[in-house]
Parts: C-alpha cells; structure tokens; sequence
C-alpha cells in the first residue's frame, strides 16, 4: 500500500496521465495529440515505479515513448495526411465505440467491487510473488507471461499487426500525375522496349 507522499505522487502522476489521455481524444491538432500522448506514456512509467514495477516503467518508456511515440509524431509530420476526410465517417462508429466502451467500463466495476468489497475474492487469481532474493521481478514477469498467458500474448501481436494494416491502409494515398515503381513492368522489360534509336539528321538535332 502506498502511504504519506508516495501516495500523493501517485495521485499526481495518475490525474496528469487522465488528463492526457483526454487531451489525447480531444485535441484538434495531431502533432499536439501526439505530445500529449507521450506525456501519458511518461506518467504511466512513474505509475509502474511507484507500485515496484521497473522493468514494465523502463519497457515503457523505451519502447512506446522512444520508438511508438516518436514514430507518430513523424507520421503526422510528414505525410501529407486528410484528417478532416478521415474523421468524416467517424459517427457511423460510434455506436460500435460506445459498445467497446460500455464493456470496458463492465469489467471496470467487476474488478473493483471484487477488490473492494470481496477481498478473498480478487484475490483468487492473483499469483504468488516468488522471492524477491531468489528471483527478480523481470524474471518472475516473464515465467507469467511467457507461460500462463503465451496465448495472449501471441494474440496481442497479431492484434499490433492488424493496426499496423491498418494504419498502412488509412494514410496510403494514390495521388494522380505521380510516378511509381511498377516491378513487374521493370521485370517484363527486353532491350526492344528499354531503348529507343531515334536517327536525327545533321544539324536537327537540340
């Protein structure tokens, strides 16, 4: 249990990190989203340090504010991205949304009324903490992770990739009068079609 300033620091970095997140939904510049998603992403990694996770503060911050994070931010930048075409059809998901949202919040209310008010209870499925002299916290994660839950874990990945897709999809744009690389023209091509001859009389020549 967190106690005296640590609890307030907790506080602190959790109500900077809400704040974010709003602001992350409702800013209407990109770039600023960006920003305030990487502020999130920090405040998350003091979260984790308070509660002894280190290993998932430091994952955090090197892998989504160091490479996640920044590769955003330069997508936004440099693409030549419509985000007014791309909010057009927002609306028509928003029942979808709203559904997700409603479970999320579900599963919300269970945890908590478990923790709270039914102690034995949540902590049924909570797994022994080994020893902390005999095995480190990064190890005891991955004999949880790669383990009990290699399954999930093999679903979030294939999760990222249909993002991934996804976001090659949605900002892929075919603009006319731009030239591109066609292999199997390149492939097809014989030195009839590479090399024109052109004979220019004397003197007719630019």
């Amino acid at each position: 249990m967190l106690t005296g300033l640590a609890a307030a620091f907790f506080y602190l970095f959790a109500f900077i990190m809400i704040a974010s997140a709003v602001m992350v939904i409702s800013a209407r510049n990109p770039v600023h989203s960006v920003l305030f998603l990487i502020l999130a992403f920090f405040n998350a990694a003091a979260l984790f340090l308070l509660t002894g996770a280190e290993f998932l503060a430091m994952i955090l911050l090197l892998v989504y504010v160091g490479a996640v994070a920044v590769l955003f931010l330069f997508v936004v930048m440099m693409l030549d991205v419509d985000f007014a075409e791309l909010k057009q059809g927002a609306l028509q998901y928003a029942p979808v949304g709203a559904l997700v949202g409603l479970i999320l919040l579900a599963e919300l209310v269970v945890v908590f009324v478990s923790t709270k008010f039914s102690p034995k209870l949540g902590e049924a499925g909570v797994l022994p903490i080994p020893d902390q002299a005999t095995r480190t916290n990064t190890q005891a994660l991955g004999d949880v992770l790669y383990t009990n839950y290699v399954f999930f874990f093999q679903i979030a990945g294939l999760v990222l990739l249909v993002a991934m897709i996804g976001a090659i999809v949605l900002t892929l744009r075919h603009k006319p009068n731009v030239k591109r690389q066609s292999i199997p023209d390149q492939v097809a091509r014989t030195p009839e079609t590479a090399i024109e001859i052109v004979k220019v009389e004397t003197g007719k020549g630019i």
